[in-house]
Parts: C-alpha cells; structure tokens; sequence
C-alpha cells in the first residue's frame, strides 16, 4: 500500500461522508423538533421511554430514542449521533443503514428493559453506543481500508464514548449506554 492509494481512500471517504450529511441533519431537526413539542408539553411524552420490566415501558422500546430529558440532553447527543450516522451511511449505504439502525434501536431497547434499573430511560445514548460499535465491529469483520481511516477518526474524536459505559450519575442511563454497546456488536454480527 502507498501513500497515494491512502490519499486516495481518505479523499473518497471524505467524498462519502460529504455526501451523506443531509439525513442525518434531517434526522437531528427531527428530534429537535421532537424536544420542543416535549418542552411544550413539560416533558409529557417522557412517558415513551423504556421503564424496565414494566408493561407500560414496553413503547419505550421503540420510541426512547427520540425523546430526551432536556435541550441540554438532545444537545450532548446530537453532535456524536450526526458525526456517527454520516460515518455509517457512508459505510453501508441509506438502506443499509436505515435497517441497521431499526435494529440496534429495537435491540438496545429490549436489553434495556430487561436489565435496566427502575427508571424512565430516555435518549439517543444507546443508539449512539450501538453505532458505535457497529461501526468498530463491521470494520474488524470488513477491513477495507475508507472503515479503518472512518474508525481510526471516530476512535479519535469519539473515544470518551467509552467512559459512559460507566456509571457516573444517577441521571444517566449507562445501562442504555450498554445495552446500545451491546446491541451495536450483536447487529454487525448478524448483518
């Protein structure tokens, strides 16, 4: 491999990238949007989110993801799930990912609700934590040489990830965090 077949990957992986940005910014005013309508309502549709092992919490499964606890909340996830849906759709493709992320986020919400503590789980921390490591485990399983640059850049910038799989506040949902990890993994092996 020379330096002019790694400029040429990097520059066609930055072409990718470049040229999936508009469904994910789609997707972030979406939820957005989502936060005001909640803000408007105060907090009402929390009731959406994942209560483990409760029937009510059931819905959550799917709808968890785009309810957040505060501005401040969808903030914090919005930069991280932008940077990781414009690397995976440049990874797999629109339709690809549209069934990966079906997965992870059906995955994550069930290993949620049935492992999670008694509380209201709400977010995109999971699915964030499953694109992730899907996008580590498909390049481990298919290393092509545009996945190694997009996960050694994600690595990069994204690599505190890894410390909210921790638990540091009552607030925070790190089994979410988990069970997206882990359904991340579980999808790029089945897919």
């Amino acid at each position: 491999m020379t330096f002019a077949d790694i400029a040429t990957a990097l520059s066609v992986t930055i072409l990718a990238i470049k040229e999936n940005m508009l469904l994910p910014a789609l997707i972030i005013a979406f939820l957005w949007c989502i936060n005001v309508v909640n803000w408007m309502n105060n907090n009402f549709l929390r009731i959406l989110g994942v209560y483990p092992r409760h029937w009510a919490g059931i819905p959550g499964i799917f709808f968890s993801p785009v309810i957040h606890a505060n501005a401040d909340h969808l903030f914090f996830n919005s930069v991280p799930l932008f940077i990781l849906m414009a690397f995976l759709l440049a990874m797999v493709g629109q339709s690809d990912f549209i069934q990966i992320s079906l997965w992870i986020i059906i995955a994550s919400g069930i290993l949620t609700w049935l492992v999670g503590r008694k509380a209201v789980h709400v977010g995109a921390s999971g699915v964030i934590m499953g694109y992730w490591t899907f996008i580590l485990a498909y390049t481990w399983h298919h290393p092509s040489l545009s996945a190694v640059i997009m996960s050694a850049i994600m690595l990069y910038y994204l690599a505190g990830l890894a410390l909210s799989l921790l638990p540091t506040s009552e607030r925070v949902s790190w089994e979410g965090h988990c069970c997206g990890a882990v359904a991340g993994i579980i999808v790029a092996y089945f897919l």
